[in-house]
């Protein structure tokens, strides 16, 4: 593991019931940044309590990082993990095209969804949560409705990604993105993953429970905040699911 970052842990496990819950159990006793990857999960979950389809040979993995970020800034991790993610994916499959990121926290595949990230504070600790689907994609019927379209790497590109390879490309660039983070600050993350922004420019639709806002995607600002033009006002929104 020649090319493993420094200053980061690496656990591969054989089963757990979720990355998430296991980083929650271990985040008390980790005083490093710690990448927590399971070969399968029994009790995957996504954002907001989903059920995350998890099969065999897709990846899980959790980082759980030691912070004293506040909320707000900790909320920014999650562009720096698109960064990595879309970086690990350009190395494992020699392309850039099709790929794109999806605020808040997906990144696509020829417009389908390939993987998700999943931010939660356990305390003095953050943990990253990665899902993608390197394999299989789940079917139509376990998403939720008019949501994006889930995809495979190996589906779409027709390439074959071990679990624990795309591990060391993930760590590595999000190793990367992340001193970026901590020396530089939000602003060159903001710029590079407006870079790669799906639907710039492009009316877009965000949920927020039962109430929903349509405008076109103006930008995403210093906050991390989707910026949203309607006909009738400009909106930053801080959370919701977003429909094209």
């Amino acid at each position: 593991m020649s090319d493993w970052p420094p200053g980061y842990a690496r656990q591969v496990l054989g089963e757990v019931d979720s990355t998430m819950l296991e980083a929650a159990r271990q985040a008390p006793g980790l005083s490093g940044p710690t990448w927590i990857c399971a070969l399968h999960q029994t009790a995957a979950r996504g954002r907001r309590g989903r059920v995350w389809a998890n099969p065999a040979g897709n990846f899980a993995a959790t980082l759980v990082m030691p912070t004293p970020d506040a909320p707000d800034k900790r909320a920014l991790r999650s562009f720096v993990a698109a960064l990595a993610l879309f970086d690990a994916l350009v190395a494992v499959s020699g392309r850039v095209d099709g790929l794109a990121l999806k605020w808040p926290n997906d990144v696509l595949l020829t417009g389908g969804k390939v993987a998700g990230i999943l931010l939660e504070s356990l305390g003095n600790h953050l943990a990253i949560g990665i899902g993608v689907n390197l394999v299989a994609a789940p079917g139509l019927s376990e998403v939720e409705a008019h949501a994006v379209p889930p995809v495979s790497v190996l589906s779409v590109l027709g390439v074959e990604v071990g679990q624990e390879v795309f591990l060391d490309m993930m760590a590595t660039a999000f190793a990367r993105h992340e001193a970026q983070f901590t020396t530089y600050g939000f602003a060159p993350i903001r710029e590079a993953w407006l870079a790669r922004a799906a639907r710039l420019g492009e009316v877009v639709t965000a949920r927020m429970g039962a109430r929903e806002v349509t405008g076109t995607f103006e930008t995403v600002d210093a906050e991390g905040r989707i910026v949203l033009n309607t006909a009738t006002t400009r909106q930053a929104i801080a959370a919701a699911d977003i429909f094209f």
